[in-house]
């Protein structure tokens, strides 16, 4: 159920006490240089706002939300007759002993009790102040309800690309600590060096981007050629080049979003492959950055490139990020997988 239709006592005290001093002011001064009166003019609203305050809250939070919000319209219109007759005695007796015994001083002419004139006037009146109040309470807890709305998105999204980027982490380090059991199996002199490439690598997803939505995209070039090494250290036979054919100085990226595709590249490329090649081209075109992989692959009945965990949860944060204004594509050439992906351009300002 949303704020409005609970219609709680949100909006805090102060704002209410300046609204209905104000609006007493104004309607005291009005009718005080109308009349040329002000002390009647002060009698008179003082009666009048004691009682347009209490039907304003008794409408909104006892009539509004036992009838209108259950849409029984008719129960609601008989109950708000019955409340402005109520506030019209009230009105009436209190102005005849204490203001006036004319009732009515306003009109052109003396109007005694009960006369339909007088009742029509002071309930159009009460309406006039129960309408202005509550669409002023209503407009204002609306705007709380929405901005309410905004940040619980804004939430919800942090939450959503903060899951998606912890399922991308452990899935690169578990397949990096794959490849570094598989050295220690075969007794390899590279194990060292691979577990200080990959503490570096954790290094830069531990501490250098947490908290972070963009990073310098030279930062995410740094940390693919440490995982390219590291990959490197596996694959016997593996050529892999790198083309950064724009300025990408000011540059800045989502953390880690290109890692999936390398991985990829690696993953199903290296299957069979005694000869692997991947090429890695970046550069800006217009307002948008193109990240461009490709790697060739051993065509055979098992060896048909796939998206895996790591694509699918690239795209899904692309999405979060971007919305639409991105492209990811990929496809196959000859014995070659292909994969574009194209950003807008984040600069470092």
């Amino acid at each position: 159920m949303s704020e409005i239709q609970k219609l709680n006592f949100d909006i805090k005290l102060r704002n209410h006490i300046w609204f209905w001093g104000s609006y007493f002011t104004l309607n005291f001064l009005r009718w005080g240089a109308y009349f040329n009166d002000y002390e009647y003019s002060f009698k008179s609203n003082l009666i009048e706002f004691s009682l347009h305050i209490p039907l304003v809250y008794f409408n909104l939070f006892i009539l509004v939300r036992r009838y209108v919000l259950k849409q029984q319209y008719i129960k609601y219109t008989i109950a708000l007759l019955i409340s402005l007759f109520a506030v019209y005695l009230l009105k009436t007796a209190l102005t005849y002993y204490i203001v006036s015994e004319n009732i009515w001083p306003e009109a052109n002419r003396e109007y005694h009790p009960f006369e339909i004139n007088h009742i029509v006037a002071v309930c159009i009146g009460e309406l006039y102040v129960l309408a202005m109040a509550s669409s002023v309470y209503l407009t204002l807890t609306w705007l709380r309800e929405r901005e309410r709305n905004r940040s619980l998105r804004e939430n919800q999204f942090k939450i959503k690309l903060k899951y998606l980027e912890n399922q991308i982490q452990p899935h690169f380090f578990f397949n990096t600590l794959n490849n570094l059991y598989a050295l220690s199996l075969e007794s390899s002199d590279k194990v060292p060096n691979v577990i200080m490439k990959l503490s570096n690598l954790m290094e830069y997803v531990l501490y250098d981007i947490k908290g972070t939505k963009f990073v310098p995209l030279i930062k995410e070039i740094d940390y693919i050629q440490n995982y390219i090494e590291i990959e490197k250290l596996r694959f016997e036979n593996v050529e892999v080049t790198i083309n950064l054919e724009s300025d990408i100085e000011d540059i800045k990226v989502p953390p880690l979003i290109f890692i999936s595709l390398v991985e990829n590249a690696f993953k199903h490329g290296g299957l069979n492959n005694k000869n692997l090649k991947i090429k890695i081209n970046c550069r800006v075109i217009g307002n948008k950055l193109h990240f461009e992989i490709l790697n060739n692959f051993v065509i055979s009945q098992k060896n048909t490139p796939k998206s895996g965990i790591g694509l699918v949860n690239t795209k899904k944060r692309l999405k979060l990020i971007y919305k639409n204004n991105f492209s990811l594509q990929y496809k196959t050439k000859l014995n070659y997988y292909i994969i574009s992906l194209q950003i807008p351009i984040h600069n470092e300002d």
